[in-house]
């Protein structure tokens, strides 16, 4: 009940801090930052403090098989997502982003279908049909923020497109990440990810209104919350409660991304409340509950 109860908190805790951290890089795309220079010092923070915790734990070889893939998931689920992320939060509102963002595991269910043929159940078409009429209905109504039809439009297509690489590395990287500690995984990705990233940003850094005069500590509070929680610490978080937890209970908890992000989206102004957004929440929580919940059953029962 120990192991449980720890697991719990740690998979709220790091679930909230996700949420969080939408609202957050919206404020820091909307004045202090640039998507590529918030990438790019992202990656840059990742790579020192996760081969720095490297140092103090035993020492993991990687099979020179293993670094192919490694350096796919680096381009889609560090650079490609992270850059996506920023960039779609330029555009739209985090409500909006959340919402689809949300729909990842059912994107990832629909690439295991076309490339590993995994068996599709009723419960799982409808809670796929589900989510994309929650995702539909987001489209339709688009932003309310206010955001001219063109960088709506953009925003939306960012966020497909964050969606579509986070679970292309989900599912290119499920067995690389099955076999290696997490501090492994990471500690390379984020290395070829800086490799990758830094001959196309470098110049990109010295316009960062963040390190100029403007800036204030609120802005470097919000970059601190991204660099120590978000980039670290929920990453941490994720892999100790998924030790400790039924894979059903954690995808459970990920719904609470959005309506986390959603709800300080809308206090701090950044977002208005309209009767479609909890609408649309209910709808893709729904359908991502139905595709997750009947995995992990089947799994349990086998």
């Amino acid at each position: 009940m120990k192991e449980k109860q720890q697991g719990l908190l740690a998979v709220l805790t790091a679930n909230t801090i996700f949420g969080l951290n939408i609202p957050v890089t919206k404020a820091l795309m909307d004045t202090w930052m640039t998507p590529m220079g918030y990438t790019v010092i992202r990656m840059f923070f990742g790579v020192l403090i996760f081969w720095f915790i490297g140092l103090f734990l035993s020492k993991e070889k990687v099979d020179k098989k293993d670094f192919p893939i490694i350096f796919i998931g680096g381009l889609m689920g560090f650079i490609g997502t992270q850059f996506l992320f920023s960039q779609a939060l330029q555009y739209t509102s985090p409500v909006t982003f959340s919402l689809l963002m949300a729909l990842t595991p059912v994107v990832v269910l629909a690439l295991s279908t076309i490339f590993f043929k995994e068996v599709v159940s009723a419960k799982k078409i409808i809670g796929i049909l589900t989510s994309i009429t929650g995702a539909v209905l987001i489209i339709v109504l688009g932003d309310s923020d206010g955001s001219e039809s063109g960088y709506a439009f953009l925003g939306l297509l960012f966020s497909v497109l964050c969606v579509l690489c986070y679970a292309g590395y989900l599912v290119m990287t499920r067995k690389v990440s099955m076999k290696y500690q997490p501090v492994t995984i990471a500690k390379w990705m984020f290395l070829v990810s800086v490799l990758i990233a830094f001959p196309f940003s470098f110049s990109e850094l010295d316009h960062q209104v963040i390190f100029s005069g403007e800036s204030n500590l609120i802005a470097y509070s919000f970059l601190a919350f991204a660099l120590l929680f978000s980039t670290t610490l929920a990453f941490f978080l994720m892999p100790y409660a998924l030790k400790r937890l039924e894979a059903s209970t954690v995808s459970i908890f990920m719904n609470l991304q959005p309506i986390i992000a959603s709800i300080v989206a809308v206090v701090v102004g950044q977002d208005y409340f309209t009767w479609d957004k909890p609408f649309a929440i209910l709808l893709v929580v729904i359908g991502v509950y139905l595709v997750t919940q009947n995995k992990s059953r089947r799994a349990r029962n086998a």
